[in-house]
């Protein structure tokens, strides 16, 4: 039994998929079969049921997966503790975010205070930042969502208002509020699913029985405000980009809805290796304002 075997069963446990887990590795799918085949032999038993085509992690699958992944887990901190120590400075932390504009002011500010620290960032939604979390890819998310894997811990960073930005000349650039049910009909620009203003917005929708409309998906939940501003739909915003001064030509409309807002949380793995420059990071923006939690009332661009 060696890493290479384990670190291909993970991946195989992980999709259920043999062709899905060999893109994953960047292997041929043959030598992925291979190895889970001698893995096996060397256990004695089988780990997965298989079904045709179709494999699924069995219960003596399930019982190894979890000491794979605490095998495993405990490599990739010693290999990190030993960069770090091998490292100038702070050593590295590394951080993921749904979208990067979150981070821009915060982050800087951390950098200014801590030029010895290697910051990396990257973007993820929701369920890759989990699955980055447990593969130790990352030290930390700053989610929109919640993160509810096992063995992760999270802080409230801050809690702002969504609103709903439209393009200048939109039926709705004059009012202060609006009901859900009043945009029925209207086309939105929003992201795809698995990021946080996509479901915020289903959300709202599902709560008066109705599916949103959509013109215009992005990957990027930060172009949402051009797109709109272009004419291409209406959408949702945080209250963040209208105090930032989007420069997108859209009106601000607030919208009559419970708990239409975003909650942002610092997430990490109770058990992972954090280096000092990932502990003075996890201090800084827990102990800094990370942004202003209320606002005033919304005041209507003009064109």
């Amino acid at each position: 039994m060696d890493l290479l075997q384990l670190r291909y069963f993970r991946a195989v446990a992980r999709f259920e998929h043999i062709s899905r887990a060999a893109e994953e590795l960047h292997v041929a799918q043959p030598s992925v079969s291979r190895t889970i085949a001698r893995l096996e032999a060397e256990l004695g038993t089988e780990l997965f049921d298989r079904q045709g085509r179709r494999i699924r992690l069995n219960q003596y699958g399930a019982l190894f997966l979890r000491h794979v992944e605490r095998a495993l887990s405990e490599l990739d901190d010693a290999r990190r503790a030993v960069a770090d120590a091998r490292e100038r400075g702070l050593g590295r932390v590394t951080v993921t975010a749904e979208t990067l504009l979150t981070l821009a002011r915060a982050l800087g500010s951390f950098r200014a205070t801590h030029p010895a620290a290697d910051v990396r960032l990257y973007q993820s939604n929701a369920v890759e930042m989990e699955r980055r979390l447990r593969a130790r890819e990352v030290d930390f998310c700053v989610a929109s969502q919640p993160l509810t894997g096992a063995g992760l811990e999270c802080v409230e960073l801050a809690r702002e208002e969504v609103l709903l930005a439209v393009p200048y000349g939109h039926r709705l650039a004059g009012r202060r509020s609006v009901r859900v049910a009043e945009l029925a009909h209207e086309s939105f620009v929003v992201s795809r699913p698995g990021n946080w203003p996509r479901a915020l917005l289903d959300r709202l929708f599902a709560a008066e029985g109705l599916t949103p409309r959509i013109s215009c998906e992005a990957d990027e939940p930060g172009a949402s405000g051009e797109l709109i501003g272009a004419g291409l739909g209406i959408g949702l915003v945080p209250a963040i980009s209208r105090q930032e001064g989007i420069r997108a030509p859209v009106t601000w409309v607030r919208i009559d809805a419970p708990d239409c807002h975003r909650v942002l949380t610092l997430v990490w793995h109770r058990d992972a290796h954090l280096s000092e420059a990932a502990r003075a990071f996890r201090t800084f923006i827990t102990s800094t304002p990370f942004m202003t939690h209320r606002f005033p009332p919304a005041r209507q661009a003009q064109p």
